[in-house]
């Protein structure tokens, strides 16, 4: 007999298999060599130390999403990498303040529970904390049949990142410091709507085009590793993470009162993907707002630490001059052109 009472299964949402995914990330985490002694996961809040070592902590948080470029991972079929991004784009932004990454969380939002695709998507951000070397304390999955449409979903994350005061980088940025680039390894996330409708516009079909398809999916570079090294060793002034807005509109939020930066467009080391949506029509202007051009993230540093910065950095991320720090009112002057 079919029972005619209401349930919360009949509204689309499947508590069964939200229960199966969070034992599957306990388990995943417990197997994480960043795990440590977080064992939140399916609790309802995370606790964590501030670890010894500190003298006087502070606390830097952050969070962010990955944007459209989910649309991509959904064209392409390909979930394992979207968490990285996620990560990412979290992480690279606690180093902006001289901080190193210690909790995680994530939010992942879908209109119907799809374990192999949920796995899959986890198992990137775990990816992604192992590389930023931090953990994944907790986070929340919302299935919300009736708000996506079938197969559609959305993730954000939360980081917090911890720093001794004396290494905060605030207020060190002087007058004739050296403006360094570190390349960036593609698009990172930032500009895929505008990368989306150059796609639909050209009628190019994504999932026959090798070279689109490697670029628009690579993850997004984590720096962790090399920033926190030379922040350790007190190298560096200031950075920026060049995301949405681009080298001026980032550059501008770290330049300190009556300094400007002086940038020298004709010494930037472009992509092949960003020669090809140029290519495609975008024009100078519009490159420089909307996308890194091949800049990761930019050090501002006293001239005389450059050598020593420069080899703590592969070989696909070696740091190289783009400007430099002025007395000026004027925040960012862009001078020369890239060379597409």
């Amino acid at each position: 007999m079919t029972s005619n009472k209401l349930t919360y299964s009949k509204s689309g949402v499947n508590i069964p298999k939200a229960d199966s995914f969070v034992k599957f990330i306990s388990s995943l985490t417990r197997k994480s060599s960043k795990s440590g002694d977080f064992k939140n996961i399916g609790g309802f809040g995370a606790v964590s130390t501030i670890p010894k070592k500190y003298k006087e902590p502070h606390i830097v948080t952050s969070t962010d999403g990955v944007g459209t470029k989910i649309e991509i991972a959904n064209d392409l079929n390909k979930f394992d990498t979207i968490g990285i991004d996620l990560v990412a784009m979290c992480v690279n932004d606690l180093l902006v303040q001289g901080a190193k990454p210690y909790l995680f969380l994530d939010y992942i939002s879908v209109s119907k529970i799809n374990l192999s695709k949920l796995k899959n998507l986890v198992r990137g951000i775990i990816n992604g904390c192992n590389i930023a070397n931090c953990k994944l304390v907790g986070g929340e999955t919302a299935e919300m049949p009736g708000t996506y449409s079938k197969g559609k979903f959305d993730i954000a994350g939360f980081a917090v990142g911890l720093v001794e005061k004396k290494k905060l980088l605030h207020n060190k940025i002087k007058n004739n410091d050296l403006i360094l680039a570190v390349p960036s390894n593609g698009l990172h996330s930032n500009g895929f709507s505008l990368v989306r409708y150059v796609i639909k516009k050209k009628r190019i079909n994504l999932k026959t085009n090798k070279f689109l398809k490697e670029e628009l999916i690579r993850p997004t570079k984590i720096y962790v590793k090399e920033l926190s090294i030379i922040n350790e060793k007190n190298l560096i002034n200031g950075c920026a993470n060049i995301t949405g807005g681009g080298l001026a509109d980032n550059l501008k939020r770290i330049i300190p009162k009556n300094l400007g930066a002086e940038i020298n467009l004709n010494n930037i080391k472009t992509l092949k993907i960003f020669k090809w949506l140029h290519k495609m029509g975008i024009g100078d202007k519009e490159m420089l707002k909307t996308f890194n051009c091949g800049v990761g993230f930019c050090l501002v540093i006293n001239p005389k630490n450059l050598n020593k910065i420069i080899k703590y950095f592969g070989r696909n991320f070696k740091p190289y001059v783009i400007g430099k720090i002025v007395k000026n009112s004027k925040k960012v002057k862009l001078s020369g052109k890239i060379s597409w």
